[in-house]
């Protein structure tokens, strides 16, 4: 696996201001209820055979001594500070409670540590990038998508997406689930937080989450959609209980991060967290909770998987003929030759992230939420997508300013190819890109994205060049930019489009409210 570091941690991120919860090892103490005579539901094994005596690994809702629905000294609290001898009893009755919405059992308790973010800044510095070449590789695949402009830095800007809004993890690697508090003297717990994280523990001690191996943005995006997707089922339905079912801690709340993320950045971290709990509900029509636990065996391959639950889509395998000449060179990454995928996260992010900021939208903004208050993803620009392969180039000056690329894109059909370059020449008109005279179906960016580009249709393929100047691009790409006349689609412009205003302000305020409590898995940089 391509990636910056190989520890596996799944992340607790919010983009807007929430409470943070609070884990740790503490003393036991027993809960208020704790007879388990009239338990007939719960008091079982997880193969449903009932058990005399109640034990962790073999009764649903029960750990170490604590039922699911067992009261706690602190749930009569007016605030959710938890005193830090109440601590593990809060913590097992949640573990109990996630086995009751999942189904499955903990196999062992799972041990829980806060840290102060001074604390996980320090020990986590090289979470975003410490590979050679890695940065340069970032920076270029970025731009492939218009997400970070050349005045900005693809590793700063996920540092600024994570680094300061981290608010926990679990860690497959040391089957801990560690949390990051600004306060350390009286930190909140969030149990509805809490639970998801546990959840992550719950899953890797039935499933072992560091056999997932994706190499690829689209290959996590479709892994994530079913781990990260089961996560915030159980998270939303534990969320349902409580207050009608279970007495919950849950924080006042805060005011709302004012800071703008990335939007494009944003969009494709996101993906598998609005549409990967709509994935585990058709599994679980399917065949029910043992569906969605075959599904281990067998993750989605792609995003389009999870982005329509039932297009079984298996990427078609692109293979890239370098026909560079030798002063270019294919950018050296630790795992090899650099390149990516983006699948049709990137792209349907790369189409729905100017409606969010300050250009002109691609994908309209009607259709940037569904029906159901969730993101949508499904645009016709991209819904076609069959493979993508984007190939980095390089010379010996190894700057961002001296890079290139070919990305090969591949549709199921040809008129799928032609709604994706609609969207892709809307995107390059944005950027103010024109026509090069005496070349065919090439044109050049001065500000954001400087650059020249090509663009070549064959039936259902679409191939895209990029190089310094129009003279560069054949020096990457074999047949580039052409003599002859213009041909270039024409842009597809309508000057009465809308700018930025407070219908797209008001969206974006949606988008990020939906963010609340979503958790991100973050494994270093993908291809």
């Amino acid at each position: 696996m391509q990636a910056t570091r190989t520890l596996l941690v799944l992340t607790l991120l919010a983009l807007v201001a929430v409470s943070l919860p609070v884990a740790g090892v503490a003393a036991t103490t027993g809960p208020t209820q704790s007879s388990t005579d009239d338990r007939q539901v719960t008091d079982q094994s997880a193969n449903g055979t009932p058990t005399e005596e109640p034990t962790t690994n073999g009764t649903i809702g029960y750990v170490e001594g604590y039922w699911y629905d067992d009261e706690l000294p602190v749930d009569n609290r007016s605030d959710a500070v938890v005193p830090e001898d109440d601590l593990e009893a809060v913590v097992y009755r949640s573990m109990a409670r996630v086995e009751v919405i999942r189904e499955l059992t903990f196999e062992a308790a799972v041990p829980v540590e806060v840290i102060t973010r001074e604390q996980f800044q320090a020990e986590n510095d090289d979470l975003f990038v410490d590979v050679e070449g890695e940065e340069l590789f970032q920076n270029v695949r970025y731009e492939t998508l218009f997400m970070i402009d050349r005045e900005s830095d693809a590793i700063e800007e996920y540092e600024r997406l994570y680094g300061g809004s981290v608010a926990g993890y679990y860690d497959p690697e040391t089957d801990e689930v560690v949390v990051v508090t600004e306060d350390g003297e009286n930190p909140e717990l969030d149990e509805i937080t809490l639970g998801h994280e546990l959840l992550h523990a719950l899953q890797d001690q039935h499933f072992d989450l560091t056999e997932y191996d994706a190499e690829t943005l689209d290959q996590r995006s479709g892994e994530l959609g079913l781990i990260e997707g089961d996560a915030v089922w159980v998270e939303e339905e534990y969320e349902s209980r409580c207050g009608l079912e279970w007495a919950c801690l849950e924080p006042a709340g805060g005011g709302t991060d004012s800071t703008e993320p990335n939007w494009g950045l944003f969009l494709t971290t996101f993906q598998p967290y609005s549409d990967g709990p709509g994935y585990v509900d058709y599994l679980l029509g399917e065949g029910g909770w043992e569906a969605v636990n075959d599904a281990y065996d067998d993750p989605p391959e792609s995003s389009s998987e999870v982005i329509r639950p039932g297009d079984d889509r298996e990427p078609v395998e692109i293979v890239h003929e370098d026909t560079s000449e030798e002063r270019w060179e294919r950018l050296e990454l630790e795992a090899g030759p650099a390149s990516a995928s983006f699948g049709e996260v990137g792209m349907a992010s790369m189409f729905a992230a100017p409606a969010l900021d300050d250009r002109e939208p691609i994908v309209p903004r009607g259709e940037l939420v569904d029906a159901a208050g969730s993101y949508n993803y499904d645009y016709e620009y991209t819904d076609g997508w069959a493979g993508d392969k984007l190939v980095v180039y390089a010379t010996d000056e190894r700057t961002i300013a001296e890079t290139g690329y070919v990305w090969h894109t591949e549709w199921t059909t040809d008129d799928d190819a032609g709604e994706f370059l609609e969207g892709y020449l809307e995107a390059l008109e944005i950027h103010d890109a024109e026509t090069v005279d005496g070349h065919e179906d090439t044109v050049v960016i001065e500000e954001a994205f400087p650059g020249a580009y090509y663009i070549d249709r064959d039936g259902e393929a679409v191939t895209i060049v990029r190089a310094p100047t129009v003279e560069e691009l054949p020096e990457i790409y074999d047949g580039a930019a052409p003599e002859g006349e213009d041909t270039l689609v024409p842009f597809a412009a309508d000057d009465g489009l809308p700018g930025f205003g407070v219908a797209a302000t008001a969206l974006a305020v949606v988008i990020v409210g939906a963010m609340v409590h979503r958790r991100y898995w973050y494994s270093g940089s993908l291809r």
